[in-house]
């Protein structure tokens, strides 16, 4: 376990390719055309699913922080995040792009934020002027199923693998609301470990460049802090027989004995616990979980 950590915390994992370099300057670039910026983050994970360098690239313009799947997390904590993340020219709201949840309030929320300048518009006799918001987020936080649902058809591409949007056009929303749709970027280099595997956690980042045994266990650790019942119910364990471990290993095992899994010998197939937890947090099988907390 020292050496799988060791190797994740020292290697540089370089998830930052070339168009998504491409796309911070271009957003740069094209800031000063939009009325406000709709930057969509996991509800799961709302701090580590922001690019840190966002604030720094959007300045001071409006914006609309919308926490996507939220029918996946806490709803309590999700409540505690749009309380937190609500401050000058900053506002937030859950939705889930899937299920629809909270999406026929998005339009009207932006015209309530944007208000003067629509008034500024009348004033000028431009009753009918579309506004136009750029949208933002990190790869596969479902931005492009975000912008397919509120245009009500297909014009973005999705995919379940981070990194699919790699164009960048105006699409009509409605009469009065035009999105740019942008590349989702993330930044070079993952400074937390933490980050990095709470990105992994909710599949926002390859498998492939991440341990997920050690992810696995980290996640299973959080559930067992803050939603032990969920894990009694989803795998028949018990909380009593925990006893306090600080690496996910004795929850692991007590899910194998459950499920069976065995290899011959009769020893623990922890490869495929992980890989069935794993399928269960990011298919919400095991229940609605937040995996950071606002305060």
């Amino acid at each position: 376990m020292e050496n799988d950590e060791k190797r994740v915390t020292t290697t540089n994992i370089n998830w930052y390719p070339g168009h998504m370099a491409k796309a911070k300057r271009e957003i740069a670039e094209v800031l000063p055309l939009v009325d406000i910026v709709l930057e969509l983050r996991d509800a799961r994970i709302p701090s580590s699913s922001k690019n840190p360098m966002i604030d720094d690239i959007l300045k001071n313009k409006p914006r609309l922080i919308l926490l996507n799947k939220a029918t996946l997390a806490d709803p309590k904590e999700t409540k505690a995040w749009i309380n937190a993340l609500t401050g000058d020219d900053i506002y937030a709201l859950d939705i889930d792009s899937i299920s629809g949840y909270n999406m026929k309030q998005i339009q009207p929320f932006i015209k309530k934020i944007l208000a003067p300048k629509l008034e500024a518009y009348a004033k000028k006799g431009l009753v009918n002027k579309s506004l136009r918001a750029l949208v933002v987020g990190i790869p596969n936080v479902g931005k492009s199923t975000f912008i397919n649902s509120m245009a009500k058809k297909k014009v973005a591409k999705t995919g379940d693998k981070p990194g699919v949007t790699k164009a960048q056009s105006w699409l009509k929303i409605s009469d009065s609301l035009q999105f740019l749709d942008t590349p989702g970027i993330l930044w070079p280099k993952f400074e937390s470990q933490d980050v990095g595997i709470k990105l992994s956690i909710c599949g926002s980042i390859k498998d492939e460049i991440v341990d997920l045994h050690m992810v696995c266990l980290y996640a299973l650790r959080i559930i067992e802090k803050k939603y032990p019942s969920l894990l009694e119910k989803r795998y028949g364990i018990s909380i009593d027989e925990f006893s306090g471990d600080t690496d996910g290993m004795e929850i692991a095992t007590l899910i194998a004995q459950k499920r069976g899994c065995l290899l011959k010998g009769n020893q623990y197939d922890y490869e495929r616990v992980f890989t069935l937890v794993m399928n269960d947090i990011r298919s919400n099988r095991i229940g609605a979980m937040t995996f950071e907390s606002a305060n």
